[in-house]
């Protein structure tokens, strides 16, 4: 619901009524995760999208449906039939779960979409299986834990929620989690009549910083854009890091890199590219950047670049475990050449990483498509001799 935030919040301001189904849960190959919205108001207009098409039609009846009945619903597609003309489901195989809701204009689901609108970090919480009566009941979370609205029944039950929200909002990311009915703990194991909640983290764009203000850094900002992140440009160069050479970038600096890298706020979810192959800029910068809580290192330069500032690495006192975290030669072995296609082969190895994918043709493997849980992308192991740029 969050993901189609700032059309729900004109709606809300021009005073609509409407309803949304939510995604809250897939299985197998889906084409969308969990999260994915689509709206509809009273008068018939849609935004949003749960399925890219295949049951877009179906889920628009159900939003009128829960808009002319007032009470929320879940529904489950599966494949569908093709020997059947009417049928409704998904064409890859899979499953999801979509709840519907309407929403009210002074209740949990818009303040926070009003939050998510307005640039804030929050969560949305709703209650997708248990007891029966409590379906779609909702809370949305601050990132310190404050909530508004209510799950009914004990307040321990809010406060359970809400911590669960909290942990998520930290690593931005949305997901499933259990609770007591009674509020009592988080193990439904455990818990008589344990609530099943869907929670929804609205958190800013994560961040991209690329060191290094070259022809590739370019490429790669038009690239980390495209895909949502906030991107710094990072050069201690002051004829090279411009506004005017990178104007798709989200702001640059002009600072040494591990000087600005120690001032600036990063997270779980944050990307370091390193790109100026330089070692009086790398070494210092990664002694400190594989020390970070972030989601990817990588750093560009041939194999013979690599393994001289490994060398000086170990020598400052990086040890194994943390120069295992980094990633270089930089990217998936594309063949790249152009900066255009360095900066995809970059991106490739921060969505594989990020999603768990292997780097691999999909026509040469029988793994899912999509993947429910990251997993580590294999590295082939070293060649000798000078190599490419990037991989």
């Amino acid at each position: 619901m969050l993901d189609i935030a700032d059309e729900l919040h004109r709606w809300l301001r021009d005073g609509r009524t409407f309803a949304v189904a939510t995604v809250v849960a897939v299985s197998g190959s889906a084409p969308r995760l969990p999260g994915a919205a689509l709206a509809v108001d009273t008068e018939g207009r849609a935004v949003g999208s749960v399925s890219g098409g295949c049951v877009e039609g179906a889920v628009y009846e159900l939003c009128v449906r829960v808009l002319s009945e007032g009470r929320p619903l879940r529904e489950r597609f599966g494949t569908f039939d093709p020997d059947d003309a009417f049928a409704t489901g998904l064409t890859c195989g899979g499953e999801l779960d979509v709840l519907v809701v309407p929403v009210a204009p002074d209740g949990p689901e818009a303040a926070a979409v009003t939050r998510a609108a307005e640039g804030d970090t929050t969560a949305l919480v709703r209650i997708t299986g248990g007891p029966a009566g409590l379906l779609g009941r909702a809370l949305a979370v601050a990132p310190d834990g404050a909530y508004h609205g209510t799950l009914g029944g004990p307040p321990g039950r809010d406060r359970a929620a809400a911590a669960e929200a909290r942990a998520l909002l930290e690593t931005g990311r949305s997901g499933t989690v259990t609770v007591g009915a009674d509020g009592t703990g988080a193990d439904g194991d455990r818990c008589e009549d344990p609530l099943t909640l869907f929670v929804e983290a609205g958190a800013p764009p994560p961040r991209m910083i690329v060191f290094g203000a070259v022809d590739f850094a370019a490429a790669l900002v038009r690239i980390g854009t495209f895909l949502g992140y906030r991107v710094t440009v990072c050069d201690a160069r002051p004829v090279f890091a411009t506004a005017e050479r990178f104007p798709g970038a989200d702001e640059v600096v002009v600072e040494w890199p591990h000087r600005y890298l120690r001032a600036t706020g990063t997270d779980r979810r944050t990307v370091l590219c390193v790109l100026t192959h330089d070692a009086k800029f790398d070494v210092p910068l990664l002694e400190y950047a594989l020390r970070l809580p972030v989601a990817y290192i990588g750093a560009m330069g041939s194999r013979r670049t690599h393994a001289d500032r490994e060398r000086r690495l170990r020598a400052a006192g990086v040890t194994a475990r943390e120069l295992a975290r980094l990633r270089s030669p930089i990217g998936l072995d594309l063949g790249a050449r152009t900066p255009e296609e360095t900066a995809l082969s970059i991106a490739a190895e921060i969505v594989a990483n990020r999603r768990g994918g292997g780097g691999l043709p999909l026509t040469d493997t029988g793994t899912p498509i999509h993947h429910d849980e990251p997993r580590p992308v294999p590295r082939p192991e070293p060649r000798p001799g000078p190599g490419p740029v990037a991989a």
